[in-house]
């Protein structure tokens, strides 16, 4: 294998690979990077055996030689970033090794046979789609704050793509708080799928992060395969792939509220705002925080051990019976921290049924659901 690249074209595909690949790794080939060179284009590909990534560049080196070698992907990545702007790299396989060329700079990196790197089979794939690339990175991060970190229910500890003719749905939940969003499809987006199925994986958190790194351009199409085991998202730059989560997502229909009574609209910055001071002085354990709902008003209150008290009381559309209902304060702002809307909604029934949330005056489908909290826990 050998071949010239300029060294702009290289470092951002080696950034985004060399990412998934652990410093640490029992398999000393899964910190390596696969090169591979073939009809003009090099390919770079990492893996952790749960996540793989891969990345493409055309070269426009015409004597490149076709062939395929794995290397240290972190300390390619970092000599390739420190060499000086607009440098010009050549590659060579040199029997064990791989020699690293710029300039004056010369450097020899231990390889692995390129045959040893663990890649996925293919895909038995249930349904794909084609969607824009901004679109899913703004529904991942619009609902990926409410997933799970370490639950013993590991299936929290990712989030649910729910794949139909009609729309594409995620949901992310820890138990305590839930976030979903969809976009409607256009008929014909969707293949594999008859009119009335639809399909459901678990995406794990590793997974959604590396993901929502990579999306990027608007208008830039990624097509979107749900297979049996693994996820893959291929765009023209990258194929994304990773492992699922084998286990049943709760229904997510079933703690959505649909009997709430009370509706209060507010503007969200001023919510936003007086929460975040009031959580100041929340007990920082439990993070509760009260609200007590009146004509036109909502006062939150915060308290801790030390017998501090904040008040903070904003206006707000309501009209109805008065209640008193507490919260996770950063439940709270986690949401409009996302919520793309200028003013919020919230449906509440009682004191001890859950609040939806939701933005008012926006096209965004996403909803959030949050668990109260009992208020004695707040001076706890």
């Amino acid at each position: 294998m050998k071949f010239s690249i300029e060294r702009e074209a290289l470092v951002k595909p080696l950034s985004l690979v060399s990412g998934v690949v652990e410093r640490r790794q029992t398999l000393p080939i899964l910190a390596n990077v696969l090169l591979s060179v073939e009809d003009g284009v090099l390919s770079l590909v990492g893996t952790d055996l749960e996540v793989e990534l891969s990345g493409r560049v055309a070269l426009e080196d015409s004597a490149a030689i076709a062939g395929a070698v794995t290397v240290p992907g972190r300390k390619l990545f970092d000599i390739c970033k420190s060499l000086p702007e607009g440098s010009v790299i050549d590659m060579q396989q040199d029997g064990a090794n791989l020699i690293v060329r710029s300039g004056r700079s010369r450097f020899r990196l231990a390889t692995l046979p390129a045959a040893e790197f663990p890649v996925v089979d293919a895909l038995n794939v249930r349904g794909s789609m084609t969607l824009d690339q901004l679109v899913l990175k703004g529904l991942i991060e619009q609902t990926g704050f409410a997933m799970a970190q370490q639950d013993v229910r590991y299936y929290l500890n990712g989030m649910l793509w729910e794949l139909s003719q009609q729309a594409f749905r995620v949901v992310a939940t820890d138990g305590h708080r839930l976030a979903t969003s969809h976009v409607d499809l256009e008929p014909g987006v969707v293949k594999g799928l008859s009119e009335s199925e639809a399909t459901q994986i678990i995406l794990p958190r590793k997974g959604v992060l590396e993901l929502s790194r990579l999306l990027q351009a608007s208008g830039v199409p990624a097509e979107v395969s749900l297979g049996d085991n693994h996820l893959k998202v291929d765009t023209a730059a990258f194929t994304f792939i990773s492992k699922l989560v084998d286990g049943k997502f709760p229904d997510y229909q079933r703690v959505l509220p649909k009997n709430s009574t009370k509706a209060i609209i507010a503007e969200k910055d001023a919510l936003k705002s007086a929460l975040s001071r009031a959580a100041i002085l929340s007990n920082e354990k439990y993070r509760g925080i009260k609200l007590n709902l009146s004509d036109h008003q909502l006062q939150v209150v915060a308290n801790n051990p030390e017998q501090e008290e904040a008040e903070e009381v904003i206006q707000v559309e309501y009209q109805g019976d008065e209640l008193e209902i507490g919260f996770n304060v950063s439940y709270l702002l986690d949401v409009l921290a996302v919520l793309v809307s200028a003013n919020v909604k919230v449906s509440l029934s009682d004191s001890s049924g859950s609040a939806l949330l939701e933005g008012v005056d926006t096209t965004s489908n996403a909803m959030y659901v949050v668990m109260p909290m009992r208020l004695n826990t707040n001076k706890q």
